[in-house]
């Protein structure tokens, strides 16, 4: 790559929500250690495409630049992944930009990831504090648990998990693994297992685990290496338990 002056992107472009999707070249100088995020802003800084033709800069979602916020997630060379953690040399060219597939395209490459944050209110994915500050420290958590429990709390919300499910499309409501992996985080806090039964609820809704097929793509691409799928069979076991105890009216787990 070192050799060769200029990188090559192919953009799959699009106006508004409601046009049509079209593609764009671009060439680009090349500079050494360079990615995807930094060829964007180059594009930003001088729109003109491979035709040397005037253009509108093309639109994404950033903000950390790290891989910690989750918002730069797109379709690069046909793998959903962060675009400020794909570097430029790693990558075949043309380099082809795309939007995720699974949300709706606002502009270019920039969609909405709307449905993921109504996923974790379906869940309750927080724990209730409010009216509790008076009640001294609450339980601490054992550190053996706080491992495991901080790689779940890794999640970024970026989306990816979502775009590799074939389970999450325009034909299904199911939420995608990012919540109930989320659910799981928040049911093995000391505090947060208080309302546990709440968010095993959120998860026997529809959409919920019954939409998972166990398709395993998801662990694969998790740009964190979180344990998706161990999460989904640990849910799926407590989501049984707990429609056990709403059938026989039980408030305690045997």
């Amino acid at each position: 790559m070192a050799e060769e002056s200029t990188v090559t992107f192919v953009i799959t472009r699009q106006d508004s929500p409601d046009s049509s999707p079209y593609e764009e070249t671009f060439e680009i100088p090349y500079k050494s250690g360079m990615n995807v995020i930094s060829g964007l802003m180059e594009i930003r800084r001088n729109p003109v495409n491979a035709n040397g033709e005037d253009t509108a800069p093309v639109q994404w979602d950033m903000n950390c630049l790290e891989e910690v916020c989750g918002a730069c997630s797109m379709v690069i060379n046909g793998t959903a992944r962060q675009s400020c953690a794909a570097l430029v040399d790693e990558l075949e060219q043309p380099i082809r930009l795309e939007p995720m597939s699974t949300f709706p395209v606002i502009r270019d490459l920039f969609v909405d990831r709307e449905q993921m944050f109504d996923a974790l209110k379906q869940v309750k994915a927080w724990i209730p504090i409010d009216g509790t500050y008076d009640l001294g420290p609450g339980p601490r958590m054992p550190e053996k648990k706080r491992q495991w429990a901080y790689e779940l709390s890794k999640c970024m919300t970026c989306g990816v998990c979502l775009e590799a499910c074939p389970n999450v499309n325009d034909k299904s409501d199911f939420i995608g693994p990012a919540a109930l992996s989320q659910a799981r985080l928040f049911n093995s806090h000391p505090t947060g297992e208080m309302n546990a039964s709440e968010r095993l609820e959120g998860l026997m809704e529809d959409g919920g685990i019954g939409g998972c097929s166990n398709a395993q793509n998801c662990v694969q691409v998790c740009p964190k290496g979180i344990p998706l799928t161990t999460s989904i069979a640990a849910m799926n076991r407590a989501t049984n338990i707990q429609a056990f105890k709403n059938f026989f009216g039980s408030d305690e787990a045997h």
